[in-house]
């Protein structure tokens, strides 16, 4: 359950930097200082918070190696190395789950822009 949430956490935080880093980016050389000096505090900020969620997902990387290893005592070697599969694979199911919400949500997006635009 952390391992899910400590993942979800560092894709949220990704994907919000990312788009504070987009309007960065886009933000014209007249655009108000206040504008820019707003993004770049959020970026500030989502760079910390980054840092710390990349802190904690260490923290559960090490809490799961210790059970894990807990588990190979009690688990015949078929067994544990299904556990060790599953456990791999969660994460990047969980990463490739969030990127196909996120592509959902673009394409809703787009659908949304062409259909405002007809």
């Amino acid at each position: 359950g952390d391992l899910d949430k400590v993942v979800n956490l560092l894709l949220s935080l990704s994907g919000r930097l990312a788009r504070v880093e987009t309007a960065l980016g886009s933000l014209g050389p007249h655009a108000p200082a206040e504008d820019k000096l707003a993004l770049r505090e959020k970026q500030r900020l989502l760079v910390a918070q980054l840092e710390d969620a990349k802190e904690l997902k260490e923290h559960v990387g090490r809490r799961e190696e210790a059970v894990g290893a807990m588990v190979a005592r009690y688990l015949p070697s078929e067994h544990l190395q299904d556990y060790q599969h599953f456990i791999k694979m969660k994460s990047a199911l969980i990463a490739e789950q969030r990127e196909l919400e996120e592509k959902i949500k673009l394409g809703q997006e787009q659908l949304r822009c062409l259909r405002e635009s007809l």
